[in-house]
């Protein structure tokens, strides 16, 4: 399948509601697969919320009550990966005939991971974990590790990706170009104008096709009692999206969108990615292995192992 429609999905979801944010983006999916597109791409913590503002009641030495109220919260509207959220997405995938990338955030035991889940139609295909939470979002989240840099085989062509600031991590982006990635997801919360060059330099550099969504979102849309850190009234945006789609060559294909709901649309053609490396291809032609090599971890880092019938905890263990 050389040429097809891709989407990337720009609204507000429902924070600390996992039930009511994958009713949600089940919707969407179906508003999606009506434009006639087989991928949407969700932004980053679509179901569970991106927390903007809130700083958990925690600083250096301190933490408070009210701090582990809000982070109680947003544990409860985090889902399991596998659950029946994930359950009902991809019924929704083979119900449209389509594939999602959708932003969560994901529970496992008591911790919370930033997490992007692939879809093919009726099945899971992969998950990526954020492998970096930027600033304070290491307050609240895990960290991934390698075993979850993610590119699936689809009908559609070689589909992985990364999260928000991992694009800013160039170690990381030579391992997915590796892997051979055609179709970049970015769920992202970043929605700063210097986000359109960071996605159209990522396209470039990988010759591949990226499809970028964020949310959006006003203070109403978040809980009365939501105690942001950063003011704002109550139909004033504190999210702005500027979701957008690019080709190879780091030409814009649809949006960015700004300050409003919307699917940004565009047709690709994955042939074009051919034409594009005639000059540049950043783990072929143009790299210098003689010079520059990488090496990726992609074991499981688990804390607590089992080995010939008893636990053996140590940091770092590999399964």
């Amino acid at each position: 399948m050389s040429k097809i429609k891709v989407a990337a999905v720009q609204a507000a979801t429902v924070p600390f509601d996992g039930a009511a944010a994958t009713a949600r983006t089940v919707s969407l999916i179906a508003e999606a697969a009506a434009t006639g597109a087989k991928l949407a791409v969700f932004p980053e913590a679509f179901i569970g919320g991106y927390p903007k503002g809130l700083d958990f009641g925690c600083c250096v030495g301190r933490r408070t009550a009210e701090g582990r109220a809000d982070f109680a919260r947003y544990v409860r509207g985090a889902i399991a990966v596998p659950g029946p959220e994930v359950d009902q997405i991809a019924a929704a995938c083979a119900q449209h005939d389509i594939h999602a990338v959708v932003g969560v955030m994901e529970r496992d035991g008591g911790t919370l991971y930033c997490t992007a889940l692939y879809f093919g139609p009726g099945v899971l295909l992969g998950k990526h974990r954020k492998v970096m939470p930027t600033g304070a979002e290491r307050l609240v989240w895990g960290f991934g590790d390698g075993s979850t840099l993610t590119v699936v085989d689809t009908p559609l062509g070689k589909l992985g990706g990364a999260i928000c600031w991992e694009h800013y991590m160039p170690l990381m982006r030579a391992a997915y170009y590796a892997k051979g990635v055609q179709i970049w997801a970015a769920p992202t919360a970043d929605d700063r104008e210097s986000w359109i060059p960071t996605m159209r330099h990522v396209a470039m550099e990988g010759r591949c096709f990226v499809v970028a969504a964020c949310q959006v979102m006003r203070r109403s849309d978040f809980p009365e009692d939501y105690a942001s850190r950063i003011e704002a009234a109550p139909d004033e945006w504190m999210m702005h999206g500027r979701s957008v789609i690019v080709g190879p060559l780091g030409e814009i294909l649809a949006g960015p969108l700004v300050d409003e709901e919307g699917i940004l649309t565009a047709e690709i053609d994955l042939d074009h990615i051919l034409g594009a490396k005639l000059d540049f291809d950043p783990i072929g032609h143009y790299a210098r292995p003689d010079l520059f090599s990488l090496r990726v971890d992609e074991a499981p880092q688990l804390p607590v192992v089992p080995a010939a019938g008893r636990l053996e905890i140590a940091a770092g263990a590999k399964a």
